[in-house]
Formats: C-alpha cells, sequence, structure tokens
C-alpha cells in the first residue's frame, strides 16, 4: 500500500529541497524524521512536514502500522517562478527569480517496493 502527500508552491527552490531530500530517500519514517527534524536547513521544515502529512495519511486512511513505513519516493518539482525587479545603478533593474517548488512524499509499508 502507497500513500502519498504533497505541498505545491513552497517557497524555496527546488536545488535547496533536492539537498534535503536526498538525504531521506529510502529511509524508515521514524528515522527521517529524527533527522529533518534537527537539520538546521529551511528546506528539512517543509520535508519534515510533508513526511508528517504522508505518514498521517497512511494511518489514519489506510489503517498502516507507523513502525512499518518507508519512504518509497520523494521528488521536488519545479514551481512557478515570480519574477521581481529590483533597482540598479543608472536607471537600470536587475531581475530577481523567487523560485518555488513541488514536494511529494510516497510512504509505503510493503517491503520488496522499498
Amino acid at each position: 500500500m502507497e500513500v502519498s502527500a504533497r505541498l505545491k508552491g513552497a517557497p524555496i527552490s527546488a536545488q535547496k529541497c533536492r539537498l534535503i531530500a536526498d538525504q531521506v530517500r529510502g529511509m524508515a519514517v521514524g528515522e527521517a524524521e529524527q533527522m529533518l527534524s534537527f537539520s538546521p536547513k529551511k528546506a528539512a521544515g517543509i520535508v519534515r512536514k510533508v513526511l508528517m502529512s504522508a505518514i498521517a495519511n497512511a494511518e489514519n486512511n489506510e489503517g498502516a502500522d507507523i513502525d512499518d513505513l518507508r519512504i518509497k519516493a520523494i521528488f521536488i518539482d519545479e514551481g512557478t517562478t515570480q519574477r521581481r525587479f529590483r533597482a540598479r545603478a543608472k536607471g537600470r533593474g536587475s531581475r530577481i527569480l523567487k523560485r518555488t517548488s513541488h514536494v511529494t512524499v510516497t510512504v509505503s509499508d510493503n517491503q520488496a517496493a522499498s
């Protein structure tokens, strides 16, 4: 049984978020949650919230045992990019890109699928 949770439009670039996602991919959910809670990076908090949502979905909707769950898939896609301008010297402007990302976490209790 696979259960997933998704966050769209997280205010962080996909490149920064993928660094954290690569660290927890394939881990048991308890171990991954502990690692994410002690990480100082902003992306760790975002990924942790989505992971906890996936765990809650598995427990409440599917009746899964939390101790058997593992992270089957976690991927970060680029979201929309907001474009802003900052005033520069001599009447010019430079572009500022405010990047967003979509975070998807899939947990599974099937050990063969991990």
